[in-house]
């Protein structure tokens, strides 16, 4: 029996092994038939994410500039006004850049309008502007073109047609930042909490209220296109396709961003030194980032050239740091080893590209004849207690709220919507994760190729590096002046949103504190998901209902003085007539009537700066024949005297216009730490609308209304007393 059972036992063995030979090729066929259907559905899950990640940014870009365009109808009523009332809403250097938007569609062709435009001599008074070059027009003549090209004249007017563009430009805005958090992330969910931050924070993060056509408000959208493609062309293993689009996107928004905006070489300067540090501790890739500062120059070369021969280009300090850059490529070349010598020598590479830059621009700005912007380095030096000045242009700048440095209120509305508080968290958290693979790399450490999840190593990724860096020196110039705060918000909304979107950024903090009772690769997965949603439904209930109140309430923008001056001189105004007065109302004169004017609320052109303050001289203790020589030799023949600037009750004593032309004057005595205005003249202003003599023998009034005086200069002149 022992010997059948054992002869069973066998057979039975041989069956199992038999069928389980037999079933073994079956399932190696359902396994196979599975591997090969998985790349199939991996294929379809990134395609349904890129799908429904690109519909979400597009349609935050058309929300955000829908809402503007409402918000926009709702505060001036514009569709409900008429021409002239709705060009007053456009004021200071606004009021310039659609007025010659307005003479090129004025224009018999597009040729003719762009040769008017650099021979300008209708403007200001005896003098002949280049007005593309001098105040970057280049917004202005692309609007033409499509306007005329699409023909549009029958279908929508000039107005709307030109602020209907800035708001799409800031739809664009909305979604480069959106999908720079994305990139970042890997998931949507940052672009959308990226949107809603930046929308709450409006009055932090864009001027669009204030200015429509002002040149930021047409080139930083290019600007944050340009940093998306950055960010996607730094990542690690990034396929040829996908870096060679990033590379043409980098190429062709860095030179649209250089041609809107006169300023826009020293933010790519900023730039270009986040990447020099990002490069100098070997944290990416020096090709690529060798690459882009070849586009940099490539389109400092051609902006030189388009605009004319702009010198400012030639004496900026990128083209300097750019040229030191590659200069000094072949003393890098040895640095990636991790010896005693290429550690020394990535310090000499330091030492030489600022040695070199510095002395590069010196030298450039000897040889090369430059005017522009250089009051922005005698600012500088006033603002950082390294000069005092008496002047009037200096003073006014530093009297400007813009270039003051930022208010408490600035930080508590941002912390009022939980900004604040999650940038310091992400901002700490990379600092540190960075700090940490900067030693690594001292100590020989090299980078991972691919950086996992698990390794908890979010300093070693080279796109997040350099938006450290980036978000670190605008917030050190924001600190500094607060129109740069613009710069830097909407990169604090984007680094936020992605820092608490991010399983890498949870999961490096829960590798410094060796979480066991949890597994934190799990648990960071949830935050990633549960903590922007907390945070979206919290910004839902608190902000939504103001947005919605924002949108639904009635406000109420009507100037009838200003209507009232504008139709008199349009009626009565002799054709020849150049008006004189202050720079802002010039700007609103030039566009509503079209006459020629002595001055411009243009700051780039030291001429222009100093006609400004001889004009601003109305509202100072001079003589009327004082005042009269300074407005004959600019051949003015009318003077508008404006009310709030004579009787300005400014918040702050000694930044009024007239304090700051008694401070310029030397009609300001200090005693016992008081300031006393003195002067053997009345305030021009004030005496002038007495009707006595002498001022009557100069000055012959012909308008006047609530709020401006209007005088006509006389030619003749009776010098009885």
């Amino acid at each position: 029996k022992m010997s059948l059972g054992a002869a069973d036992l066998r057979q039975r063995k041989k069956q199992n092994c038999t069928e389980s030979d037999k079933m073994a090729p079956e399932e190696r066929n359902k396994e196979n038939s599975k591997l090969g259907r998985s790349p199939k559905y991996m294929l379809i899950q990134r395609f349904a994410k890129l799908f429904f990640g690109c519909l979400a940014a597009v349609t935050s870009g058309m929300m955000y500039a829908v809402y503007l365009s409402t918000y926009h109808e709702r505060k001036f009523w514009f569709s409900s006004r008429q021409e002239l009332e709705r060009e007053i809403t456009f004021q200071g250097d606004s009021a310039i850049y659609y007025s010659f938007y307005k003479e090129l569609l004025k224009a018999p062709s597009f040729e003719r309008g762009v040769y008017e435009l650099t021979h300008n001599n209708k403007t200001i008074s005896l003098k002949t502007i280049n007005a593309v070059q001098q105040m970057t027009l280049y917004p202005e003549l692309i609007a033409s073109v499509l306007y005329q090209a699409s023909g549009s004249e029958e279908v929508i007017e000039p107005v709307y047609f030109y602020i209907g563009i800035v708001f799409g430009l800031q739809g664009i805005y909305v979604t480069a930042l959106f999908v720079t958090s994305w990139v970042m992330s890997g998931t949507w969910l940052a672009g959308m909490l990226t949107v809603a931050w930046f929308i709450i924070n409006r009055t932090d993060t864009t001027r669009i209220d204030y200015s429509i056509p002002s040149r930021e408000n047409w080139a930083l959208p290019y600007f944050a296109c340009q940093v998306a493609a950055l960010t996607g062309y730094l990542k690690k293993n990034l396929n040829s396709s996908a870096e060679k689009f990033c590379y043409l996107l980098v190429n062709a928004s860095t030179y649209t961003f250089m041609m809107m905006w006169e300023y826009s070489h020293y933010l790519l300067f900023v730039q270009a030194v986040s990447l020099f540090l990002l490069d100098s501790f070997a944290l990416a890739q020096t090709e690529k980032v060798h690459e882009v500062y070849r586009i940099y120059l490539f389109s400092l070369i051609v902006g030189y050239l388009l605009q004319f021969e702009n010198s400012a280009l030639l004496v900026s300090p990128l083209l300097s740091l750019v040229v030191a850059l590659m200069l000094s490529k072949s003393l890098q070349m040895n640095m990636k080893k991790s010896t005693f010598m290429s550690r020394l020598l990535k310090i000499m590479y330091i030492y030489l590209v600022l040695t070199v830059a510095v002395t590069l621009n010196f030298l450039l700005k000897m040889f090369i004849p430059h005017k522009e912007n250089e009051h922005l380095l005698k600012f500088i030096e006033v603002k950082l207690g390294l000069n005092t000045t008496r002047n009037f242009t200096m003073n006014w700048l530093l009297c400007q709220e813009s270039l003051q440095a930022p208010s408490q209120d600035f930080f508590l509305r941002l912390t009022q919507s939980s900004l604040l508080p999650f940038y310091i968290l992400v901002l700490i958290i990379c600092l540190f994760s960075v700090t940490q693979v900067i030693f690594r790399r001292i100590c020989g450490e090299p980078l991972k190729e691919t950086v996992k999840l698990e390794d908890g190593r979010i300093g070693e990724r080279p796109e997040i590096v350099y938006h450290v860096i980036h978000t670190i020196l605008l917030g050190c110039l924001a600190m500094c002046l607060e129109g740069m705060k613009y710069l830097w918000t909407p990169y604090v909304c984007m680094l936020a949103a992605f820092g608490v979107c991010s399983p890498e950024l949870w999961m490096t903090l829960f590798k410094w504190l060796r979480l066991k009772a949890v597994h934190p690769i799990l648990l960071a997965l949830i935050l990633s998901m549960a903590v922007p949603t907390i945070i979206g439904f919290s910004l839902w209930k608190e902000f939504f209902p103001r947005i919605m109140t924002e949108l639904t309430e009635l406000q109420e923008f009507y100037d009838p003085d200003t209507v009232e001056l504008m139709t008199w001189i349009k009626r009565q105004a002799p054709v020849a007539a150049v008006f004189a007065g202050s720079p802002q109302l010039m700007g609103v004169i030039k566009l509503c009537t079209g006459w020629m004017v002595s001055s411009l609320p243009l700051y780039n052109d030291d001429d222009l700066l100093k006609r400004n303050e001889n004009i601003y001289q109305i509202y100072s203790k001079r003589s009327a024949e004082d005042i009269y020589k300074i407005l004959t030799s600019y051949k003015a023949s009318f003077l508008v005297i404006e009310d709030s600037i004579c009787n300005e009750v400014g918040p702050v004593r000694g930044c009024r216009v007239k304090d700051l032309l008694d401070i310029a004057n030397g009609h300001v005595v200090c005693e016992e730490g008081d300031n006393y205005a003195y002067s053997k003249y009345g305030r021009f202003c004030h005496e002038i609308k007495m009707n006595y003599s002498p001022y009557v023998n100069y000055f012959t009034r012909v308008y006047w209304n609530r709020s401006y005086f209007v005088y006509k200069i006389n030619t003749v002149i009776s010098f009885q007393s």
